[in-house]
């Protein structure tokens, strides 16, 4: 267990709620302390990375930025579950989709996380461990989405270590996107894997939504800012999900 503060957060003991919310983007996480959390309270801000709790609905709630990629992930991660006593995270961030009938803003709602990333080593595990979300957090989701009226679908992502592939030369029925596409997996992100790994170990729950803003098969894609504002249905499931969950 670590003390608070941790190395990589300032906050106090006592300073995040039961659940945090953790987008990658610094001012998507201020974005959503502003326009939803009642009375939100800045408890961090190690290397700009934002951290806010306040109350929804009456229940205290956080929400914290967590960078790019699974490293990043993966520490604050760890420090949230193990020195803040913080027992659920749910990841709110974008990805590409890689289905045709996965479209721009619909949401993604990722029951497993596939990946290409070493991460798991770390663990010691005979063979490949498969990272999955938190049921009670998944089936939660589900039921907000709904309630939303959001279109989402369930199902894996790909957790990919790097962003720019160099896809130059390689055949289509070799390449990963394609390989992916073809066992169904719905998207391409950074994080997820590395965030239910933890979760595992530590016993604790975790998932991931995802909004789509890009299109890997139409070119599609948003904007910078729409990405830090306009998910905003993707954050009202998130919110919902975890007033669920507070007495779980």
């Amino acid at each position: 267990m670590f003390q608070t503060p941790t190395p990589h957060i300032s906050a106090k003991p006592g300073d995040f709620g039961k659940t945090v919310l953790m987008p990658g983007d610094p001012l998507r996480s201020r974005f959503i302390a502003e326009h939803f959390l009642e009375n939100p309270v800045l408890v961090n801000n190690v290397r700009g990375v934002q951290g806010y709790t306040g109350t929804y609905k009456g229940v205290k709630v956080s929400v914290m930025a967590s960078g790019m990629g699974m490293p990043a992930i993966g520490i604050y991660s760890h420090e949230l579950f193990n020195g803040y006593g913080v027992e659920n995270i749910i990841r709110v961030g974008s990805a590409g989709s890689i289905q045709e009938h996965i479209h721009l803003y619909d949401l993604v709602l990722a029951q497993g996380a596939c990946t290409d990333s070493n991460f798991a080593a770390q663990f010691h595990l005979p063979g490949t461990f498969a990272p999955i979300a938190s049921y009670e957090l998944l089936s939660a989701a589900v039921e907000s989405a709904k309630e939303q009226k959001a279109t989402y679908h369930v199902g894996n992502v790909n957790s990919s270590d790097v962003f720019y592939g160099d896809h130059e030369g390689v055949p289509e029925g070799l390449d990963s996107v394609y390989g992916l596409k073809k066992m169904g997996v719905m998207a391409l992100e950074m994080e997820a894997a590395a965030l239910y790994m933890n979760a595992a170990r530590y016993g604790k729950r975790a998932l991931c939504i995802c909004t789509i803003s890009d299109h890997i098969l139409t070119g599609e894609e948003t904007t910078s800012e729409e990405r830090q504002t306009a998910f905003t249905t993707m954050m009202k499931v998130a919110l919902e999900t975890a007033v669920k969950m507070e007495g779980k």
